[in-house]
């Protein structure tokens, strides 16, 4: 990640950037000084200054005048993190205090409201395809208790669950994968799984995996399913060639039965239509 994709994280503005930039190179001066070596306009930087002081990203030094300096960028980033931290624990707290009066203001609303939905409404409901889905199949791995399985084509979006899978692991949830067949992908994709395979092998070894030697009419990510249909959540998108991702949905269900029934899906290609070992 560069300087600006750190930046970014930080949350800083283009001013706050530009100072504390130029203070990691100076080290130390004063607000006049910092001005001018920036750009930052001199109304302004005693504003910036502050807001990066508030942060303890910079230190006030007193005197006539006051100076400004840096704290390391190891220190930078640790005080990112705790900054982070402390704000999300005053959310959380927040919350747990609305959290009984929004209950029983809004609770029996919603019951009277989902009165009137009927069951095949109840199978289904959407997000777009990217972020939302992305961040939605982060929540199953969070949330699986026994297993996780998973249907896609290259997993060219282990970056995005990653922590997520390890954190899965770690709590001793059993992780299969049933990726596509080479021979199905395209160039650029059979480049990407051979990447990812080679991944999971270094850094998750504990995640199974195999190659279904037919076309997959489905992907998706699917957890805790049971043939008692009383558990069990998932997310899926159906192959639409036809169709870019952007414009594209993914369902999400959490019908014990129909997770079931994905699970079967998944069990009889696993063991009856798949590959173990990487093709050459």
């Amino acid at each position: 990640m560069d300087d600006a994709g750190v930046f970014d994280l930080l949350d800083l503005g283009e001013y706050e950037r530009a100072a504390l930039s130029e203070l990691l190179a100076l080290g130390r001066t004063t607000a006049p000084n910092l001005a001018e070596a920036t750009g930052v306009p001199k109304a302004r930087i005693y504003g910036v200054l502050e807001s990066l002081a508030d942060r303890g990203f910079v230190k006030v030094i007193p005197g006539r005048p006051k100076e400004y300096q840096p704290r390391s960028p190891e220190a930078i980033l640790d005080r990112a993190a705790e900054n982070r931290r402390q704000a999300f624990e005053a959310f959380r707290a927040d919350l747990g205090s609305a959290r009984e009066p929004f209950l029983e203001a809004f609770g029996p609303r919603f019951e009277a409201a989902s009165e009137d939905i009927r069951p095949a409404e109840e199978l289904f409901y959407v997000v777009d395809v990217g972020e939302p889905s992305e961040r939605e199949t982060r929540r199953l791995y969070h949330e699986a208790e026994e297993r996780v399985n998973v249907l896609t084509k290259s997993f060219a979006y282990l970056d995005s669950v990653a922590p997520s899978l390890a954190d899965a692991l770690d709590r001793g949830v059993e992780v299969d994968v049933l990726l596509l067949h080479p021979e199905h992908l395209s160039a650029e994709n059979c480049e990407v799984q051979a990447e990812v395979v080679e991944r999971i092998d270094e850094e998750f070894p504990a995640v199974g995996y195999r190659f279904s030697e037919e076309k997959l009419p489905w992907r998706g990510t699917l957890i805790d399913p049971t043939m008692e249909y009383d558990t069990g959540r998932a997310i899926l998108l159906v192959e639409e060639k036809d169709v870019p991702l952007s414009m594209r949905q993914a369902a999400i269900t959490e019908n014990g039965s129909f997770v079931a029934g994905l699970k079967r899906y998944f069990d009889l290609v696993w063991e009856h239509d798949s590959v173990e070992s990487y093709p050459e």
